[in-house]
């Protein structure tokens, strides 16, 4: 299972979501999780050890970390074992090898899976808006995509989102990719630097890479996060035969997810306290800067809750780049029944 998997992902590098997903769907069908594991320090303080997977370590996810510093995982009974994947569709890869209990990602791969006869099931947002910024040295804002036309953009290989919403973008104005704009793929996180190199025009990044991108003379040029609107950008993914085996587990991680997407709202100077720990390695006042767009263009998930509007555009921009048939009703692919208690658990 473990050479299938890795071919998985070494697939997912090179084609799209559909093509991916498609030949790997005997892998997603048959895959299941081994039995959860309580071991260690987590056994001695009687909490259970989750092994999460996230795409890649960002501020897009700073609920996650906030949620880790405040204890609020382990005040619900989890011991969170969290790695960074390296990208959307390694960090669904490690759910359906066994090597992660849950995922958070492009929820889009669940969907997929479930479309080949996989499985797959998003218990919950982590983030509710398109969390990628257009940053340049170079160019004044662009206020009408037409004006991406002769610009050279790079950003994360297809099959990740920030390409996902570039290449809509750039057709939805009306330009061919490869023709009237060129996409060139970097290694999720490397965006910045390739811009800053001079290989591009525009680098289509998160945070905090945004900020400290500004701090080096560069501007935001473009802001996803209000040209797209509600989005699923991350979601919660799991099996359901850990849902079925674990849903005392499933509850807590979710709770703690609503419990720590409340906090990060209420209190942002936890919030960069926490994401200064997070990233040490950048200038404190970056990484302040990088917690308040975050916040400003309400990008972290507020609740936890997967709302309709979200993932509604989120299935249309998968189904008109061809990623997803778009084929699995909302009730059947999100399963908010984990959310709901954790809202009426924390009023």
């Amino acid at each position: 299972m473990r050479d299938h998997v890795r071919h998985f992902v070494d697939i997912g590098s090179r084609v799209s979501r559909r093509n991916f997903l498609t030949a790997s769907a005997t892998i997603a069908a048959g895959a299941a999780l081994g039995p959860f594991a309580v071991s260690g320090k987590a056994a001695a303080a009687g909490l259970k050890e989750v092994r999460f997977s996230e795409a890649v370590h960002n501020l897009g996810y700073i609920n996650l970390y906030v949620g880790m510093h405040a204890k609020i995982f382990e005040k619900n009974g989890l011991d969170m074992k969290v790695s960074a994947a390296g990208g959307d569709t390694q960090t669904f890869a490690a759910v359906l090898g066994g090597s992660a209990d849950f995922a958070i990602g492009d929820a889009t791969m669940a969907q997929i899976s479930r479309e080949n006869g996989g499985p797959g099931v998003v218990v919950g947002t982590v983030v509710q808006r398109a969390h990628y910024f257009g940053v340049s040295k170079t160019l004044k804002p662009i206020t009408d995509p037409k004006e991406f036309k002769g610009l050279k953009i790079v950003t994360s290989p297809e099959p990740n989102t920030n390409y996902s919403v570039a290449k809509r973008l750039l057709e939805k104005a009306g330009l061919k990719v490869g023709v009237d704009a060129t996409i060139i793929p970097v290694n999720p996180g490397t965006e910045i630097a390739a811009m800053l190199a001079g290989q591009a025009d525009i680098a289509i990044a998160y945070q905090p890479s945004v900020a400290a991108a500004e701090a080096q003379g560069a501007k935001v040029v473009f802001d996803f996060s209000t040209y797209i609107g509600p989005f699923c950008n991350t979601g919660i993914m799991v099996l359901p035969s850990t849902i079925q085996k674990s849903p005392d587990m499933v509850q807590a991680l979710v709770t703690s997810f609503e419990e720590a997407s409340r906090k990060t709202y209420a209190d942002p100077a936890f919030a960069k306290e926490v994401a200064r720990k997070e990233f040490p390695d950048l200038p404190g006042d970056v990484v302040d800067k990088a917690i308040d767009a975050e916040l400003k263009y309400l990008i972290p998930a507020q609740s936890v809750v997967t709302k309709q509007d979200q993932w509604k555009n989120l299935m249309e921009m998968q189904v008109y780049l061809g990623n997803a048939k778009g084929s699995v009703p909302f009730d059947q692919i999100i399963d908010n029944s984990f959310a709901d208690k954790a809202v009426a658990s924390l009023k």
